[in-house]
């Protein structure tokens, strides 16, 4: 591997984000170590932070594929939010495994009702999620009354508390993405995924057998492995990345553009919708107002990531770190007793910062070596 290849995987556009979360919890770790705080890089507190950024992780992979198509979706937590209601309310007549299925099938018919009208009508991703946004939020206020609505039976309650709450041991979990990963690096002679996949399986011995996590992280490691795979390893994601970053191109090579754009909003709105599903599981309860905002972070931490707003580049596992960073901040926020509004205006510099980094690491990837800038 020559030189330049070593300075693109270890440069600020490829890695920054990874050198962010480890210096943000440095950082953190230190200033929590000098103020006689507990340790503020324990399995607890990484834990909780990674359960924290589950539901926004789990809504950023799937808007990181949208990107990449180089649509736009605005409405996920509009959706996640009636994928929640439909689920409280359904659940107490029909059990808690059907209305999940209902709320996904809601979820699903708006995100291919946003596909079809961007594809079919031609008008733009932005204007229309933003529209749906707005609609189904109202269909949230239709559905609720306006109030809030809770779970009471306590045998259906139970089961979503089990599906949510429940603890996985992160041992084995490591272990098997350690081997996988050292398996596809025998297979295709290739060293970066062997380094990883030792990686993962020194720190399944460092954490043990005893350590768990909620299962809502299992979540989001199983489907951003899986997304991840999907892009890096198949067909389906050379395509995806060829319909964003040509659309045109992409049509003339054969590839059905319409189909994978629609699906990528599908794919948005049921990760919302799975979102959703787990957060009325976390509370047994919706309101209203629930979810209200957490669009923008989704799309935060696909940008600290380094997902392109314009289509045809972006990463699954650095959108998920992109999420980590941004709780992590969160997290050291309260355990600072930072004040609130402090705390969006970091968040928001840190978003413009990364933005600014990448940028800048574009250009200076696309100008020619020794031209003048």
């Amino acid at each position: 591997m020559s030189a330049q290849d070593w300075r693109r995987i270890f440069g600020l556009r490829e890695a920054g984000v990874y050198y962010a979360l480890a210096l943000l919890v440095a950082v953190l770790a230190a200033i929590a170590a000098s103020r006689g705080l507990p340790s503020y890089i324990s399995g607890q507190n990484l834990g909780n932070i990674a359960y924290q950024a589950s539901l926004v992780g789990i809504m950023g992979v799937a808007m990181t594929i949208m990107l990449i198509t180089g649509a736009f979706d605005l409405s996920v937590a509009s959706v996640a939010a009636l994928a929640a209601a439909v689920l409280i309310a359904l659940a107490g007549q029909i059990g808690f495994p059907a209305s999940a299925i209902a709320a996904l099938c809601t979820a699903a018919a708006i995100g291919l009702l946003n596909g079809a009208i961007v594809q079919f009508v031609g008008i733009n991703a932005f204007i229309v999620t933003l529209g749906t946004l707005t609609a189904v939020r109202g269909l949230v206020l239709v559905l609720t009354d306006g109030r809030s609505l809770m779970v009471e039976q306590p045998d259906v309650l139970a089961q979503m508390l089990a599906f949510e709450s429940g603890r996985v041991p992160l041992f084995w979990l490591l272990l098997a993405g350690g081997l996988a990963l050292l398996g596809l690096a025998i297979a295709r002679r290739r060293w970066l995924p062997g380094i990883g996949g030792a990686a993962l399986a020194l720190a399944a011995m460092l954490v043990g057998r005893h350590f768990t996590i909620a299962a809502p992280v299992l979540y989001l490691a199983l489907f951003a492995g899986i997304m991840g795979f999907v892009l890096r390893f198949t067909v389906v994601g050379r395509r995806i990345y060829a319909v964003g970053g040509n659309a045109e191109a992409a049509r003339l090579s054969g590839i059905n553009v319409n189909a994978y754009r629609i699906g990528a909003f599908a794919l948005s709105s049921v990760a919302a919708g799975f979102a959703g599903i787990l957060f009325a599981c976390r509370l047994g309860a919706i309101n209203p107002t629930a979810l209200q905002g957490a669009e923008l972070t989704v799309i935060a931490a696909a940008i600290l990531g380094g997902t392109s707003l314009f289509g045809g580049a972006g990463s699954v596992v650095k959108t998920v770190v992109g999420a980590l960073l941004l709780f992590t901040l969160t997290n050291g926020f309260n355990i600072l007793n930072l004040g609130a509004n402090y705390q969006g205006l970091i968040e928001g510099v840190v978003v413009i910062a990364a933005a600014a980094i990448y940028t800048v690491g574009a250009g200076r990837a696309r100008r020619p070596r020794g031209a003048v800038a």
